[in-house]
């Protein structure tokens, strides 16, 4: 079966074909522009790879945010977003209208989370935590295999978390201030420090690594405690400042203090790098197709 994916970002679409095992057969990356236009780039994509006779026999799409995934009219519709002009955008009709498959919607980090956990450094759990730091902090959790949704999905990058001693900084986001996104995303460190974090010199960089591990772990144990995940994937770009994943884990163990007491928190594999790079999102769009084609199946 040829299955398709969408991975929807705030700056750029990427569309594949691929297998079933994952084995791409085409794929194609255009930049975010109006919902109209990006819709009409997504559509031709995919008349392409049916006229070359590799059109998918459904269709999963992990998507920025936030977007209503609950079933009813404004299913797949974007909601709340700083995006100009995507909100209220419509994600799944356009597509489904024009090429009649099955679609299959969820967040870009539950798609990261769902490719880690069939090809990457989630394989074999159940129960994960994928989040990822970049320009903002968004995570995506599966639980007992499947992605965590309720009235929404959930927004653990704006979980509070407490501000370290001395540090004055307000924090970033627009609706929370000092969440965690607004204290430890990509763009709190290029705000807080004056410029990027790859720019940084050493000494400074060493300090930016330091309150950044406190900040995530300060965040991963919040969700330690409300998700109880077998493991913690971290991606994004922060995640390349040397020695940040040891310092996440050392201040982990710190501020769990031994409570409730199981060894695998205090392994080096409880919080890792995503196995995938920037290939779990397309990854994981395959997997939500995947899923949509066998809700459709007959029987």
């Amino acid at each position: 079966m040829i299955l398709g994916g969408v991975e929807a970002g705030g700056t750029k679409f990427l569309c594949l074909v691929a297998q079933e095992d994952g084995a791409v057969l085409a794929q194609e990356r255009f930049p975010t522009r109006g919902p109209d236009e990006t819709l009409a780039d997504v559509l031709a994509f995919f008349r392409r790879a049916r006229d070359g006779g590799i059109g998918p026999a459904a269709i999963g799409i992990g998507t920025f945010g936030p977007v209503e995934l609950r079933a009813g009219a404004g299913h797949g519709r974007i909601m709340a977003t700083p995006k100009p002009g995507w909100e209220g955008a419509d994600l799944v009709g356009p597509l489904r209208d024009a090429l009649g498959v099955p679609i299959a919607l969820d967040t870009d980090v539950n798609a990261a989370a769902l490719g880690e956990a069939h090809w990457g450094a989630a394989r074999g759990l159940r129960t994960v935590v994928y989040m990822t730091v970049g320009t903002g902090i968004g995570a995506g959790a599966l639980v007992g295999g499947r992605p965590l949704h309720g009235l929404v999905h959930p927004e653990m990058g704006h979980v509070s978390v407490p501000r370290e001693p001395d540090d004055d900084f307000p924090g970033i986001c627009p609706f929370h201030g000092a969440c965690l996104e607004g204290l430890a995303s990509g763009s709190a460190v290029a705000a807080r420090w004056g410029r990027p974090a790859q720019e940084l010199d050493a000494a400074t960089r060493a300090r930016a690594t330091d309150l950044e591990a406190r900040y995530l772990a300060a965040g991963i144990r919040n969700l330690v405690y409300v998700v109880a995940p077998e493991r913690v994937i971290i991606g994004g770009g922060i995640v390349n400042l040397p020695g940040l994943l040891p310092a996440v884990r050392r201040r982990l163990a710190e501020l769990l203090g031994g409570y409730p007491g199981l060894p695998e928190h205090g392994e080096e594999g409880f919080v890792v790098a995503a196995g995938l790079g920037q290939d779990a999102g397309p990854r994981g769009t395959l997997v939500l197709a995947g899923m949509a084609a066998a809700e459709a199946a007959p029987g």
